[in-house]
């Protein structure tokens, strides 16, 4: 059988934590040549507080580990004896590969990020916010426009009664 990807359960915030423990029990039982690869896809994300920038990691599956192996039962008596372990996603009993699109999407989004992180804006068109900063601080408005790539957004706001669009960093504003 070849090697094909799956994708494993485990706790929400022990990603890691599995994946080290898994590829030691691999090393130690000498199955290098049955489990190839355990990936957590993560990327970079790029966030703004208080105007200061800073980039931190985030899981792009939280609570999943992804394996690149060849199903036996060798393997899946290595993967159900590291702690943290869930089991593997699939119908009933029966483990299911990830089809090559979901794998090829997976390892290009992980990649991505390595060059260019991404700015993370946790509003949408149409949101009502507040300005919390600047020179139209505590002016209520409606998103109009988001520029992820440049980490802006317009809104637009009443000034003396008529609606006028305002371009503003995206850490300037508040949900209300």
């Amino acid at each position: 059988m070849a090697m094909r990807w799956f994708v494993l359960r485990v706790a929400t915030a022990r990603e890691d934590q599995v994946k080290e423990s898994l590829e030691r029990r691999v090393k130690a039982s000498g199955l290098e040549h049955l489990i190839s690869r355990v990936v957590v896809p993560t990327e970079k994300v790029k966030e703004i507080k208080r105007g200061a920038a800073t980039v931190r990691e985030r899981k792009i599956y939280p609570g999943y580990v992804m394996v690149e192996m060849d199903l036996n039962d060798e393997t899946l008596a290595v993967l159900s004896e590291t702690p943290g372990v869930g089991g593997l996603l699939g119908t009933g009993n029966t483990p299911v590969p990830m089809t090559a699109k979901d794998v090829e999407k997976m390892l290009t989004a992980a990649e991505r990020t390595e060059e260019e992180p991404t700015t993370e804006i946790t509003f949408n068109v149409g949101d009502r916010v507040r300005i919390k900063e600047g020179l139209f601080q505590n002016f209520d408005g409606e998103i109009e426009e988001i520029w992820p790539e440049k980490g802006q957004v317009r809104v637009i706001v009443s000034i003396l009664g008529r609606p006028t669009p305002v371009e503003l960093e995206y850490w300037q504003l508040e949900s209300i």
